[in-house]
């Protein structure tokens, strides 16, 4: 059985009001949903991706405030998170990105140009100007000729990259596509975020808990069966797999690759509409049905939530 690609990246934010400025307004994403993280009701978690939040295009961010000053290089962590732009789009987001104060540097991975850049958190962004992807965002801030088209992939970081290839390629379906500059390319076939990079890093320690870091990566199953096929599939190579969780929008399981990365099974349904009209996603808090009953108390503790600010008009 075979991953089809990235369903979601999870990450953490210092600041609510700096991560909706810059994935929302600067990277023209969708605000899909608002609502509350899994473990920590009065925490937000927030969700962008393309205009329906369809698997593969899905970034998500809790508020973590404490940082971790350390210049620890860490082992078993996400190191960037890339997307997929439009062919020749790379003038534009080189302008758009400096204007906003956001240094740039232009690259080339295995022959595709790579525009690299950080977010206020200090998390790695790649934008990758390829053909493919999924259908954009047409109601932000940025043109649908130029707009992200879901997530291309992302860069893990190990110890031992050849133990971690083998179990994405037994346990994950992936297979090699190439390697460039020590960097191990593996690809599923997804048609979004179907890239997953593995690169060597000596590390004195594991990876931190913070603002810029990425908690987990979630990789898309089509169904509950297949979901729990593949969990027992990854139990039978010897790693601890969670017992299945409902997430209200997805069913998630969770594991650790051998190079200490935190992996997670989601499945495609029940998809973000399945408690919102799909023209109105994003625009109020919404709370699984277990919490409704203590909407009151939790919108007490939740932090203020940054004023709308709409979309602008494309520039």
């Amino acid at each position: 059985m075979t991953i089809r690609g990235l369903h979601h990246v999870t990450a953490f934010t210092e600041s609510l009001d700096r991560n909706l400025a810059f994935y929302r307004d600067l990277l023209g994403l969708r605000l899909v949903k608002q609502t509350v993280a899994a473990d920590d009701p009065y925490a937000h978690h927030l969700y962008y991706g393309n205009g329906t939040g369809a698997p593969g295009t899905i970034v998500t961010f809790s508020p973590w405030s404490d940082r971790d000053e350390t210049d620890q290089r860490a082992t078993g962590e996400v190191t960037a998170v890339g997307f997929v732009v439009p062919p020749q789009s790379h003038g534009y987001w080189v302008d758009r990105l400096g204007a906003h104060g956001v240094e740039t540097a232009r690259r080339e991975r295995f022959g595709q140009p790579v525009l690299s850049f950080t977010d206020p958190d200090g998390l790695s962004v790649d934008l990758v100007a390829v053909d493919g992807g999924d259908e954009p965002w047409t109601g932000g801030s940025v043109p649908t000729t130029e707009a992200v088209r879901g997530l291309f992939g992302v860069t893990v970081a190990v110890e031992d990259p050849e133990t971690t290839a083998r179990f994405v390629e037994d346990s994950l379906g992936y297979a090699l596509d190439g390697t460039d500059d020590g960097r191990l390319r593996y690809r599923s076939v997804g048609r979004v975020g179907a890239v997953l990079d593995v690169v060597r890093r000596e590390a004195s320690g594991p990876a931190p808990v913070g603002p810029g870091q990425v908690h987990h990566v979630a990789f898309r199953v089509g169904s509950a069966a297949e979901q729990a096929e593949l969990g027992e599939a990854i139990s039978a190579l010897g790693t601890n797999v969670s017992p299945v969780v409902d997430r209200q929008y997805f069913r998630s399981l969770y594991f650790r690759e051998p190079g200490g990365c935190a992996f997670e099974l989601a499945t495609d349904d029940p998809g973000f509409a399945v408690d919102e009209d799909p023209a109105d996603l994003g625009r109020e808090l919404m709370l699984p049905a277990w919490l409704e009953d203590r909407r009151e108390d939790v919108e007490a503790h939740l932090s203020p939530f940054p004023v709308e600010r709409g979309t602008a008009d494309a520039d």
